[in-house]
């Protein structure tokens, strides 16, 4: 991979073992093939064939290119600020005890509550007059689970279709769900209005209800798989995820994903759990010593998807889709998510904060929905946060894909946004290495 352009290579092993050797002629200025081929020590034409190969794909800019992206920081830190999205905490309450649950059973710190009428349309209101001429917005229903707040909900789906065509903008809702209060009745509600749903469920039974309880230690699996794939299928196998957390107590969470997809789910995202390993009733929280078995895992993924999806039983999962071709824009590239910024998180009492993962915390109050943004220096934190204030992404070969990873997750083990969490980048590594693999394998076998 040539990280600066993004173009993917799939070489023999002769270009691999001669690509060190002609990129050091590079690197000095010599690009001219044929005085380069006289210092080679080889005289095998496939050797010669490979170095013209590589030249030539230097010179077509696919290869040992220079960053672009630095020199445009300083503009990119002068962008101008809109909100494109906001996180509404429509319930700050919880029907299950997950166990790994950042959200404390939904309280974020503080009591239980539920987001009033009143202050969604505030929100949403806020939203349309802070995203300046931005047309397409973006609201995601969250909690605690938000269909304990239902009514809500749906009133606020209807106000945001009032404000669409008198603003010139376009609201895409989506909704995050554990499962255990869905009907029929909301299903239809879900397809006729919410772009995406999110379907919280860990993979097999024993693994799910290990960590996704009810309050009285019963589990939730049998309740949730049902209605789950009864949404999946009456969305026709798309514009949802099933998703799952995995713990050490699953390190061969490859077994969740794949029996997930037995089941048939076929949009599926497994994602580590982020938790401190030194914390008490932390067991679960992953430990660096875990990361062989995790890597092997990711392999042992990919290997398995690529098998299916040559037998047409194929499905996604969400981290090993990777656009190759063009990719995310540069803004995307730099900063990610842009929580704090263009990405905002609404209490249910009108609070403000950066993301989901940072509410309840104090010093991140931003402000709320009657006065606005009140903390413009928090803003402007989050806003100059990128890959290139984060010393350890200037040297990873994935940081246009992970963006220099959350913000949040650099607080929780560093005090700091502007770090990053060790344990997370090796894993993303991982997934980027096995998603190239992937799309380079299924490639292949198309021709």
């Amino acid at each position: 991979m040539d990280i600066n352009s993004g173009a993917i290579h799939v070489v023999d092993e002769t270009v691999y073992e001669w690509l060190p050797w002609t990129e050091a002629f590079i690197r000095q200025g010599i690009t001219d093939s044929r005085a380069v081929l006289a210092s080679c020590p080889a005289a095998d034409p496939a050797v010669h064939s490979a170095i013209e190969e590589i030249i030539a794909l230097y010179e077509a800019g696919m290869l040992f290119t220079e960053d672009v992206y630095e020199g445009y920081i300083g503009d990119f830190k002068q962008r101008p600020t809109v909100v494109k999205a906001l996180c509404l905490h429509v319930a700050h309450d919880c029907n299950l005890a997950c166990r790994y649950c950042f959200a404390e059973e939904g309280e974020y710190h503080g009591r239980r509550a539920l987001m009033s009428l009143d202050t969604g349309k505030k929100a949403l209101d806020f939203l349309v007059a802070a995203s300046g001429r931005r047309v397409n917005l973006e609201v995601d229903f969250f909690g605690g689970e938000p269909l304990l707040n239902w009514e809500t909900v749906k009133e606020l789906v209807r106000y945001g279709r009032s404000l669409e065509e008198p603003n010139h903008k376009r609201f895409r809702f989506t909704l995050t769900t554990n499962g255990i209060l869905l009907t029929d009745e909301i299903i239809a509600f879900l397809n006729a209005e919410i772009s995406n749903v999110v379907l919280s469920i860990d993979g097999r039974k024993e693994v799910n209800d290990r960590m996704r309880p009810h309050r009285g230690g019963q589990g939730s699996y049998d309740e949730i798989l049902p209605r789950f794939l009864k949404v999946a299928e009456s969305r026709g196998q798309t514009n949802y995820y099933v998703r799952g957390t995995y713990t050490r107590h699953n390190l061969d969470f490859a077994q969740d994903v794949l029996h997930l997809a037995d089941m048939g789910f076929e949009q599926i995202s497994v994602e580590p759990v982020v938790a401190l390993p030194d914390q008490p009733c932390q067991d679960y929280a992953l430990r660096q010593e875990d990361i062989p078995a995790l890597m092997a895992e990711y392999d042992r993924l990919a290997q398995e998807m690529i098998n299916r999806s040559r037998q047409g039983k194929g499905f996604n999962f969400f981290h090993f889709m990777l656009d190759l071709d063009g990719g995310p824009c540069v803004a995307k590239r730099l900063s990610g998510c842009g929580s704090g910024s263009e990405y905002l998180a609404v209490t249910p009492g009108g609070d403000f904060y950066p993301c989901h993962q940072f509410v309840g915390q104090e010093g991140f109050l931003m402000g709320n929905v009657d006065e606005g943004i009140a903390n413009a220096a928090l803003r402007e934190e989050f806003k100059t946060c990128n890959v290139y204030t984060r010393a350890q992404c200037r040297e990873c070969f994935a940081r246009f894909y992970c963006s220099g990873g959350c913000a949040a997750n650099s607080y929780r083990f560093h005090g700091t946004i502007n770090d990053v969490d060790e344990l997370g980048c090796e894993l993303q590594r991982k997934r980027v290495e096995c998603a190239i693999m992937i799309q380079a394998a299924l490639s292949a076998s198309k021709t």
